[in-house]
């Protein structure tokens, strides 16, 4: 581990953000995202294989997926030389991460209700698998908002995380890369349907990978909130509702944010998450808020971390 190598990944962390802020996600059928969506699609349908060989079919494709994906991440990152890494490294990484197309989908939907409900039930297909004929505006609000929160871990803080952590050995792009392959065939496969074997191996591996960035975005939160004067109440709500949602990532993170905003996340028939002190039209907002300064905050003080250690290393001679 040289410390240069550490600044190079720190500096790489705010580019790839201020990238993100300035130009979001290219809609092009050729982003690498994109790519790796359509090559999940090709693979990932049940009916291609015999059900007893369905959760085998999905660890094998997995690992291919993974591979493919990460792959030239991992050589730009082993091979570029310094400059070039300083320049190319950001927009690597931002294609691993989403910030804003993910408030951009959310005040979407937003701005689709004011046209009337039909509207905004069409928008917010783009952000969730859930049936929407049937949600009016504040389930409308609540499934863009609840997709919002649950991808402050999915599509920034796991991603960040994953580069930062494997920067310490020369390998951030890869760890990002392999991070967004597993995260995107969860989302495309992980669902208890007919694609629950297929997709085992996608959810499991999800949950695995998001489990601690899960939890330090908890902590941002809180301490975001304590800042705002109601991180008791995201406590209380965390405590009481973490567990509500499937999973034992998402609903933590949901159920801080909606204790801290005083709203109330609802899925019909499956949750409700938080006190609802006030509507989500009122309370919306405050989430965008919330989702922003998480953002900058782990990835100022990631990239900080980084950097410090790259010092410390250099003034011990190790």
């Amino acid at each position: 581990m040289v410390p240069t190598d550490l600044i190079l990944a720190g500096a790489v962390i705010l580019l790839a953000l201020a990238i993100d802020r300035l130009i979001g996600d290219p809609h092009s059928a050729y982003h690498p995202v994109a790519l790796l969506g359509r090559f999940i699609g090709w693979w990932g349908r049940p009916a291609r294989y015999s059900p007893r060989i369905q959760r085998a079919a999905g660890i094998f494709f997995w690992l291919v997926t993974v591979g493919l994906f990460a792959l030239p991440f991992f050589l730009f990152g082993r091979y570029a030389p310094w400059l070039v890494f300083l320049i190319g490294a950001p927009f690597l990484l931002k294609c691993c991460f989403a910030w804003r197309s993910l408030e951009e989908h959310a005040l979407g939907v937003v701005a689709a209700l004011e046209n009337g409900v039909e509207a905004g039930r069409e928008q917010v297909k783009l952000m969730v698998s859930r049936e929407t004929a049937q949600l009016d505006y504040e389930h409308i609000r609540s499934a863009a908002y609840e997709s919002m929160t649950e991808n402050l871990t999915d599509s920034i803080v796991s991603p960040i995380f994953y580069f930062a952590l494997l920067s310490l050995f020369g390998l951030g792009l890869f760890g990002a890369a392999v991070f967004r392959a597993a995260n995107t065939m969860d989302a495309m496969l992980g669902y208890r349907d007919e694609r629950a074997r297929l997709g085992w191996c996608s959810a499991r591996t999800d949950d695995l990978l998001n489990y601690i960035p899960a939890r330090i975005t908890t902590f941002f939160l809180l301490a975001y909130f304590l800042m705002k004067g109601t991180a008791a109440r995201a406590w209380q709500v965390m405590r009481r509702d973490g567990k509500k949602r499937p999973g034992f990532n998402g609903g933590i993170v949901m159920a801080a944010m909606a204790g801290g905003c005083g709203i109330c996340f609802d899925k019909p028939g499956v949750y409700m998450i938080g006190n609802g002190e006030r509507s989500l039209e009122a309370g919306g907002p405050a989430i965008v808020k919330a989702v922003r300064a998480i953002t900058l905050s782990f990835a100022a003080i990631t990239a900080a971390t980084l950097i410090l250690l790259a010092w410390l290393i250099h003034s011990n001679g190790i």
